[in-house]
């Protein structure tokens, strides 16, 4: 599974801005490193960027930069996670996940119980997958574990989660980006996730 890639010159033509802009984005942190992506080709060495990724994140900053400084615009578009938390009796009454996400995977948790902006994200990741009807209960299981156990490897790195399965079987799995998969015959891609995505939807149900 190849990720699409979108040139420099293509993007800038595309967006309308300028090379100037770009650059000053990614110093402020707007726009990751890793999607700074170096390739040759026929005239040289050009650069390109996962096309999906950057142009989300190109209207994102469009969107709302002439109400937030680029201070406040990198706080919001940080992949880092941010210090809050939230009660289980909070989080039920502002349906941020479903209830029934809650009564399925934290049903033995007290309603008084804090969970930390991480542990909201998995249950987000995990609703969000349910409620579009790409996953049963107990691949859902499977992936609040994935979640709990590989996620906070990656620290402040960005990655994907990818959700495949082939002949009834699924698997997850949590990738550094950008990087190019190619699977056996027989593989169906599910779900591809950028976690940043969520971090970032996350966060804006939150405020």
């Amino acid at each position: 599974m190849e990720r699409e890639l979108i040139s420099k010159k293509e993007l800038l033509d595309e967006k309308g801005i300028s090379y100037g802009q770009l650059y000053r984005w990614k110093r402020k942190q707007l726009i990751p490193e890793e999607w700074f992506i170096r390739k040759s080709t026929f005239t040289g060495q050009e650069t390109f960027f996962p096309k999906d990724l950057i142009l989300a994140r190109i209207d994102k900053i469009m969107n709302m930069k002439d109400d937030l400084s680029l201070d406040e615009l990198a706080d919001k578009l940080s992949p880092l996670l941010p210090a809050y938390e939230m009660r289980k009796s909070d989080l039920e009454k502002r349906n941020i996940v479903s209830s029934i996400v809650l009564q399925r995977f934290a049903s033995e948790d007290a309603s008084e119980i804090v969970y930390t902006f991480d542990i909201l994200l998995y249950f987000y990741v995990v609703d969000k997958l349910l409620q579009a009807g790409e996953m049963s209960m107990e691949e859902g299981e499977h992936l609040l574990q994935t979640l709990r156990e590989h996620f906070p490897k990656f620290e402040t790195k960005p990655c994907d989660l990818v959700f495949i399965r082939k002949m009834g079987v699924s698997s997850f799995a949590l990738l550094s980006v950008p990087v190019e998969m190619y699977f056996e015959n027989g593989v169906k891609v599910v779900a591809r996730l950028s976690m940043t995505e969520c971090i970032e939807q996350l966060k804006g149900k939150l405020v």
